[in-house]
Order: C-alpha cells, then sequence, then structure tokens
C-alpha cells in the first residue's frame, strides 16, 4: 500500500506541497460542484509526508483505527464463534431429544 502512495504523489518537495494545498483548499471550497469537503483529509495527508506535527497526528490517529480495527475483528470472530457453538449445542440437544421418542414409540 506505501509502495503505490509513493508512487502516485510527487517525488519533489515543492511538487508535495503544492498539491497538498490545492486538497486542502479545495476541500474548504467543499460546498462547491466537483470539489468536495473529502479533499482536506487527503490535501493533509500529502502535507504529513513533509511537515511533521502533521505527520505525528496522523500516526496517531492510523495507529488509532488499527486498534479500533483489530478489536472490531476480534468481537466479531469471537461473536461468530460463540454462535457457532450455539448451533452445536441445539443440534447436539435436539439429537439427544429425539432419540427417547423413538425409542418409545
Amino acid at each position: 500500500m506505501r509502495k503505490r502512495a509513493q508512487k502516485m504523489m510527487p517525488a519533489s518537495r515543492i511538487g508535495r506541497l503544492i498539491v497538498g494545498i490545492l486538497l486542502v483548499i479545495g476541500g474548504i471550497l467543499g460546498f462547491l460542484p466537483i470539489v468536495g469537503f473529502w479533499m482536506i483529509p487527503l490535501g493533509l495527508i500529502v502535507l504529513s509526508v513533509d511537515f511533521p506535527f502533521i505527520r505525528r497526528r496522523r500516526r496517531r490517529v492510523e495507529v488509532r483505527i488499527g486498534r479500533w480495527w483489530r478489536r472490531r475483528q476480534a468481537q466479531k470472530t469471537l461473536k461468530a464463534k460463540k454462535a457457532a457453538d450455539d448451533r452445536n449445542i441445539r443440534q447436539v440437544t435436539s439429537a439427544s431429544n429425539e432419540g427417547p421418542e423413538q425409542e418409545q414409540k
């Protein structure tokens, strides 16, 4: 993913600054057609390559989102395992309940 981003961004610092600033300005004018508010975070990400204070904030958000994502995936996995266990218990109990009834008939 990072290699792709490196290929897409301008190699020169001046080029990155121009692209980043234009994206932020375009995002501020987000109420106009074509440009949008989505351009502000994209411009800040481009600028974060050259400005340490923006890079630190981006990194913090990146780490926070990564932790949230891992927690979310773990919760989904636990939920799926619990649902599978519940299904297995129901199948076992229904199979054991059917056995004696058939023998009595």
